[in-house]
Formats: structure tokens, C-alpha cells, sequence
């Protein structure tokens, strides 16, 4: 008996969906600071009991003297990693200069060392990002985009919205004429356990404005960005 074969592909190009630009975020995620001073907290003794729980969970003896003091060094530590929940992302962009000279090309700081932490499995992942943005007449200092880094990267989240975050809030508060944001990381919740594949890296990207319209642009972005590495 003969079979008949029927294509899984769509027979008409009416049938194909059009291509779809990302999703805007929501300017609440990245304007301001991530915790409002009327948010409520709990205590920090509660913060540290917790700690003391979760070594009680593992099998510790939390009375033995190399412990007795660690719930309080954890606290202190999650102040210093996540104190990006504190800052405000349009403060750091607030400042910009005019003295250009008419530059109209874009500007980019390569190698942007980062060290952020997975909400998933709040382990440590850490690598560099490259940012470019082409300036409509006034340019942020250099280092303000080092900054911005740092408080996206001092969050839970994963690397794709930490990407996406940092392209949006320049975009949306230097309003240039693109972003380009490349971030290249290793995550240890893939390299110390789990599958343990160390030295994997994860690349992800977001372009907006002429980046994401003009491949040109982004090729050049790229070349850049890994042409002049090491």
C-alpha cells in the first residue's frame, strides 16, 4: 500500500508568522532602585536565623566555633553582593557632557569584568560585558556604564535580563541612536555542579536602534569587541 507523505511546512508564505521584535521591559525594572524605602523586611536577626537554619539543614553543628559566627558574615556578605537592589540605574546615567567635537560614531567600553548571582539557584555567575551606544550629542562618562553593570549584576536574575536591562535603561535614558550590549559568562551552576562542564560559556546579546537594524553596524560592534581580544 502506498503512503502518502504530507510536509509538516507551511505550503503558503501567508502561512509564516512575521518576524517579531523583543519585548519592550517595563521602565519600572531598570529607572529606579529595586527596593522602595516603604518596602517591608525582615529583621536582620531574622536574616541571620535564617542562615543558621539552612546550615542546621545541611547536617552542621551550628554551636561549633568555626560556625558560631557565620549567619552574621552571610548577612554582611548579601549586603555587598546584592547591594545593587539599592541603587538607582537612572541616577548613574543622569550626568552627560556635551563637549564632543561633532562625534558621530558609536563608543565602546570593551571587557566590563562582572560577577552576578543566578535566581535560580543563587549561585555565582561571572565574565565581561561589552557595551556600545552611538550618542545624539551629549556622552555619559565612561565609567557610568562600568556602574551600570555592577547594578544589574548586584541582582538575582539571569544573564539574558541582565543583557536586556542594561541595553533598555541606556536606551531609554540617553536615548541614542542604538545599544549594542554583548555579555559572555560561566555560570557555576553549570560548571560545579550539575553537568560540572567547566570553562562552558554562555553569549548573549541585545542591539536596538541602527545595532539591531543595520548588520553592518553590528558586525563592526562585533569585530571590535573580538577582533582586538587578547
Amino acid at each position: 500500500m502506498d503512503a502518502t507523505i504530507k510536509s509538516i511546512r507551511p505550503n503558503k508564505p501567508s502561512d509564516r508568522q512575521p518576524e517579531s521584535r523583543p519585548a519592550e521591559l517595563d521602565p519600572s525594572e531598570f529607572l529606579a532602585a529595586a527596593v522602595r524605602a516603604d518596602q517591608p523586611r525582615p529583621a536582620r536577626a531574622e536574616a541571620e536565623q535564617a542562615v543558621k537554619t539552612l546550615l542546621a539543614y545541611i547536617g552542621e553543628n551550628t554551636n561549633r566555633e568555626g560556625l558560631l559566627d557565620t549567619p552574621r558574615r552571610v548577612v554582611e556578605a548579601f549586603d555587598e553582593l546584592y547591594q545593587g537592589y539599592h541603587q538607582c540605574p537612572a541616577e548613574v546615567l543622569d550626568r552627560t557632557f556635551g563637549e564632543t567635537a561633532g562625534y558621530d560614531d558609536f563608543v565602546l567600553v570593551r571587557d566590563i569584568e562582572f560577577t552576578s548571582q543566578c535566581e535560580h539557584h543563587m549561585m555565582p555567575f561571572y565574565g565581561k560585558a561589552h557595551i556600545a551606544y552611538t550618542p545624539v550629542e551629549r556622552v555619559v562618562g565612561l565609567s557610568k556604564l562600568a556602574r551600570l553593570t555592577d547594578i544589574f549584576a548586584r541582582r538575582l536574575q539571569t544573564q539574558e535580563h541582565m543583557t536586556a536591562q542594561i541595553a533598555a535603561a541606556i536606551d531609554e535614558i540617553l536615548k541614542p541612536r542604538g545599544v549594542a550590549v554583548l555579555i559572555e559568562a560561566e555560570h557555576t551552576c553549570m560548571s560545579v555542579r550539575g553537568v560540572a562542564k567547566h570553562g562552558a560559556s554562555t553569549f548573549t546579546s541585545r542591539f536596538t536602534g541602527m545595532f539591531r537594524d543595520n548588520p553592518a553596524e553590528q558586525a563592526r560592534f562585533l569585530s571590535l569587541v573580538r577582533g582586538l581580544q587578547r
